[in-house]
């Protein structure tokens, strides 16, 4: 499945311990991780600023998804279309990148359900969807 992990979502994966670090291991290893430079440049400045990482471990993190994920560039997203403009890129690399999913833990995202044919969810959503088959 192609799938899409919002910042917020990578972050909890490679900052602490728990669900998400589960599904980004299980997306890295089982699914095609799409990703795009708005999602690479927030995770490497939440990671720093947030978490107090080292440029090192920074480096390391972006190094790694570049290598095992697919980079795309944003397809257009009307600003209309979403009332948070940060979170425009997330729906249009997901549209780009012909996902089935955007894993987030944005309320605001969630609550919208869909883009374009790219179902929401939440970590745990996300998480019982792929148990179930």
């Amino acid at each position: 499945m192609r799938v899409v992990l919002d910042t917020n979502v990578l972050l909890a994966g490679f900052a602490t311990h728990g669900l998400c670090a589960a599904l980004v291991l299980l997306c890295l290893r089982d699914h095609q991780v799409v990703v795009c430079d708005h999602i690479l440049n927030e995770l490497a400045t939440h990671y720093r600023d947030k978490f107090k990482a080292t440029p090192e471990q920074v480096e390391a993190v972006l190094s790694m998804l570049r290598l095992h994920t697919e980079s795309v560039v944003p397809a257009a997203v009307p600003w209309e279309a979403f009332a948070d403009a940060d979170d425009l890129p997330v729906l249009g690399a997901a549209v780009a990148g012909s996902a089935a999913c955007i894993v987030t833990g944005d309320k605001q995202l969630i609550e919208l359900g869909a883009y374009q044919g790219v179902s929401i969810l939440s970590p745990r959503a996300f998480y019982d969807r792929l148990r179930s088959g």
